[in-house]
């Protein structure tokens, strides 16, 4: 994950894409970056789906599916070959459905380039220090503690010691009247 303390955007020269989400997400997103980044930008895809989404040029990039590599072997054999493609710019798909997430965060931290995050709404954003404030927010977002539930997950946090300690407690009473009547 190269360029996280930089704001500096690299040129869409070689692009990786993992396909983490929705597929809609992706067809809306392909034909614009093609369009943008014309015939200079090669375009890989990283994906668990079968086939391609429609607005995929083939003949301007590869697919990888990560059913193709199985096991720790298979891992390592994937980021090799990614590595070796030298990437500047990947993009994820981080919509709220729990596809693929250890394989993306995990290609995240280990293949060079540049980093944008697209989310359900269509929406992205630069995985660098200069938007930490929108990774935050995207994060409390995430684990609820951002918006109307908030408070109901914090409350959640704070009466969990208590809980646990009267489960223990009333356990541990239970078995002491056992073994006192016993």
């Amino acid at each position: 994950m190269r360029f996280f303390f930089s704001r500096h955007v690299p040129p869409f020269d070689r692009v990786a894409i993992i396909e983490s989400g929705s597929r809609q997400l992706l067809e809306d997103l392909l034909p614009g970056l093609y369009q943008i980044y014309g015939d200079g930008m090669q375009l890989d895809l990283i994906t668990c789906y079968a086939g391609t989404p429609k607005a995929f040029r083939a003949e301007r990039g590869q697919v990888f599916r990560i059913t193709d590599y199985p096991g720790r072997a298979g891992r390592e054999q994937i980021v090799a070959e990614l590595k070796a493609r030298n990437y500047n710019i990947m993009g994820m798909i981080c919509s709220a459905e729990p596809i693929m997430t250890k394989w993306k965060w995990m290609l995240a931290l280990r293949l060079p380039g540049k980093v944008f995050l697209l989310n359900e709404n269509g929406d992205y954003f630069w995985m660098d220090r200069g938007h930490l404030d929108i990774l935050a927010h995207f994060a409390l977002f995430r684990s609820g503690l951002a918006g109307a539930g908030a408070v109901l997950t914090i409350g959640r946090v704070i009466l969990f010691p208590f809980s646990l300690l009267y489960l223990l407690v009333f356990a541990g009473m239970v078995h002491l009247r056992r073994k006192a009547r016993a």
